[in-house]
């Protein structure tokens, strides 16, 4: 039969939404025509054969030919205006009955009819057969009729959600549009057109305003970008104007290129500059002896700073700067990553934030002066921020803008080289040049078996400040932001990376968890509670840190929170305590005391000295220390379970814990969402104090040996939801608790570990 389907109706332009219509006298030419009738006012069946059938169920000849036609507006309400039409039609059959043997008649649902069926849409937009066969029974129509309807009414539900869907986007590229304009308007007054610096001195105070609008004009495109994707109508990066003529050419233009007044910098030199950073990186990470020499110490890598001056000619950094150091090292390493996805993960700023938690605090794409080929980003360059911390708040942040490039330099060889660049950095917040990067980066290499070797040189210049005593060492050693911790913590995400997607996981390495998807699960919602820990405890500027003191001694910083809407988090104030402390013991030692379920009982106060009882036994690395572990804690009253993730690389370890609603926790080992279970990290984090020195024994085996002098450095953070109110204040008795929470722990573990003194 001739049937119209009516799912699939014409796509309507993106910005307009233009009412659909329905062409009446198309219809009467031809039956079998596509009708376009999601907005038609009024819901009716066109019937074509030699005998008429009633508003009923009635069937037709074999060459019958319906159309179904339902409306926003179809009800027992009807204009008069489609009454007269419809009437008027009929007439001119009658006219015509004379001349042609063939007739058309047409039947309008009734209003009880419409209202039936509404009532089933409503509870049931996808009726089953069976549905269908006793509502035709029950109104008197064919259930090809009733078919129909239902597809005419969910096409129209479906152009009104776009309608809507449309008019938000269009909005959202309206604010964009006029932010871009007052931008320009902004820097075209601002500057000369001719030299493109500012007019006047007084013009200079624009800047900020400048840097202002730019920053919000960045947020819209994200938020627009973000409308696209989830409408599915355009991809990722497409033109919601669809083909752009000569005339947008500016607007499709990098933004950074309207600022060459203020930046002082035009694309061309700033291509440049980058080009030479990369000549520069590819030399630094192959160069050996006499730019590199090998430490006899400690075995790393140092730069002899008069070769590397001599080598590229480097201009003195005195000219009226404050004493800065320079912070160079070198790592090379291999990593469990495909070459594309390890390349894509540097280039997006969130993807390279999550690879990288415990070092990047902030990060963010601030301007695209080059996409590069799609889709392996080669040539790209960007202008980006990143805010680098260390797992304390004893040590201070540091910001840095800087240009990243991406280069194919061969089929198996990329590199990807950062350097800060004086005047575009300057130009956007002077008060932040207190470290810069000189290039910087890595060249990777695919081995074609899905590993990848990387070579990392890292390369800093930073102005001279006050380090807490505790960190002075490993900072100005250059171990905190070195090469050495960029890579292991590569390493070490990228080998989660590849057991979380494993699906020929050992029994023995995933105990206690008996589905693939429970054991993701798992594994998700601790790799969260993981980010979620190194978010919380450095001296970011997203927290205040104040110094409270404590009757014991410790030195202990506490920060609060509210939590309006973020379903990762219980909702209410939450209070973290944290206190960084040097232990006469090696990390190796104190990471493994602290994981070990069988002593948690010696330093955790909520276990009340009961015993711990493992459920599950996950494991997300080799060394077997990197492991979620799922763990029971039963007293008298009730019993708590706590979820852990231990992790450690070859620089630094993490033991990080949650108490979890047992309920809750039982459903995501069976495999359920995770995302939005609460739920708020406690933990430690242990570092080597960088007091490396001469082994105590000389070995001919080639192999780390841990019997070196020096101790650990210990951070322990304790978060608590003191109120589930976000309107709540903060209360001192709340500050106590979880002081007494850290200050009884740090007691607990120096008793067990027998170093009450240090």
């Amino acid at each position: 039969m001739g049937v119209v389907d009516m799912t699939n109706p014409p796509t309507k332009d993106f910005f307009a939404s233009p009412a659909l219509s329905l062409s009446l006298a198309g219809i009467f030419r031809d039956a079998g025509a596509t009708a376009a009738a999601a907005t038609a006012s009024a819901s009716m069946e066109v019937e074509e054969g030699d005998e008429g059938s009633g508003g009923g169920g009635g069937s037709g000849s074999k060459k019958d030919d319906t159309v179904e036609i339902s409306s926003e507006n179809s009800g027992p309400a009807r204009s008069r205006s489609e009454d007269d039409l419809l009437d008027h039609d009929d007439d001119e059959d009658d006219a015509d009955k004379s001349k042609k043997k063939k007739r058309k008649k047409y039947h309008r649902h009734t209003a009880d009819q419409i209202r039936e069926m509404e009532a089933l849409f409503k509870e049931s937009p996808h009726p089953d057969e069976k549905q269908r066969q006793q509502l035709s029974k029950q109104l008197g129509l064919a259930p090809r009729q009733v078919k129909f309807w239902f597809q005419n009414r969910r096409t129209q539900i479906k152009a009104i959600q776009e309608r809507h869907e449309n008019s938000l986007l269009k909005q959202e590229l309206e604010k964009l549009r006029d932010d871009n304009k007052a931008m320009r308007e902004t820097i075209n007054k601002a500057c000369c057109l001719n030299c493109g610096m500012a007019t006047t001195a007084k013009d200079g105070s624009i800047t900020a305003e400048e840097q202002q609008l730019r920053i919000e004009n960045a947020k819209l495109k994200a938020e627009v970008e973000k409308l696209r994707t989830v409408i599915g109508k355009y991809p990722p990066g497409a033109s919601t104007t669809g083909s752009c003529s000569s005339g947008n050419d500016q607007e499709n233009r990098s933004s950074l290129d309207f600022y060459t007044g203020i930046f002082g910098l035009e694309k061309s030199r700033i291509m440049e500059i980058v080009n030479q950073a990369m000549e520069e990186l590819q030399k630094m990470a192959t160069a050996g002896e006499p730019l590199w020499v090998r430490s006899v110490e400690t075995g790393r890598e140092i730069l002899n700073y008069d070769e590397y001056v001599k080598e590229f000619s480097v201009e003195s950094s005195s000219n009226g700067r404050p004493k800065r150091s320079i912070e160079a090292s070198r790592e090379t390493g291999v990593v469990f990553l495909d070459l594309p996805r390890l390349v894509q993960s540097f280039m997006d700023a969130n993807q390279w934030k999550e690879m990288f938690p415990c070092i990047i605090s902030k990060a963010a794409t601030v301007d695209v002066i080059c996409h590069g080929e799609a889709p392996n980003k080669n040539g790209a360059v960007q202008l980006m921020f990143a805010e680098l911390q260390m797992l304390t708040p004893l040590v201070p942040t540091r910001e840095v803008y800087f240009v990243r490039y991406c280069k194919q330099l061969s089929a198996e060889q990329w590199a990807i080289v950062d350097v800060s660049i004086d005047k575009v950095e300057e130009n956007i917040d002077a008060s932040l040049v207190k470290c810069r990067k000189r290039p910087s980066g890595c060249i990777i290499q695919d081995t074609t078996n899905g590993h990848c070797k990387v070579i990392w040189v890292e390369h800093l210049e930073c102005q001279k400040n006050t380090v807490h005593t505790l960190y002075r060492t490993i900072v100005r050693s250059g171990l905190a932001f070195g090469a050495r911790h960029w890579m292991a913590t590569l390493q070490h995400q990228c080998e989660r990376l590849v057991f979380f997607m494993a699906t020929n996981v050992p029994t023995k390495d995933s105990t206690g968890v008996a589905t693939l998807a429970g054991r993701k699960s798992i594994l998700k919602l601790a790799q969260r509670m993981t980010w979620s820990f190194c978010h919380s405890i450095g001296a970011s500027s997203y927290h205040t840190w104040n110094k409270v003191s404590t009757k014991t001694g410790e030195d202990i910083r506490v920060s609060s929170r509210k939590n309006l809407n973020d379903p990762g988090e219980p909702h209410g104030v939450i209070v973290c305590a944290v206190s960084s402390v040097w232990l006469p013991v090696s990390p190796t030692l104190l990471f493994d005391f602290l994981r070990d379920e069988s002593r948690r009982s010696e330093w955790d106060i909520m276990s009340n000295g009961g015993p711990v009882q493992s459920i599950a036994n996950l494991a997300k690395g080799k060394d077997r220390g990197n492991a979620v572990t799922i763990q029971a804690m039963k007293s008298k009253e009730n019993s708590m379970w706590v979820l852990q993730d231990s992790c450690t690389n070859a620089f630094e370890s993490m033991v990080v814990f949650a108490h979890v609603d047992v309920t809750g926790i039982q459903s995501v080992i069976t495999g359920c969402d995770s995302s939005n279970m609460a739920i708020l990290p406690s933990g430690f984090s242990i570092l080597p104090d960088g007091l490396e020195s001469r082994p105590l024994v000389i070995s001919s085996r080639h192999e780390k040996s841990n019997d070196t002098e020096g101790g650990s450095l210990l951070t322990v953070a304790f978060q608590i939801l003191t109120n589930s109110s976000p309107t709540a204040k903060l209360t001192m008795e709340s500050v106590e608790s979880v002081n007494t929470i850290v200050s009884c722990t740090l007691r607990n573990i120096k008793t067990s570990l027998q170093c009450e003194d240090g």
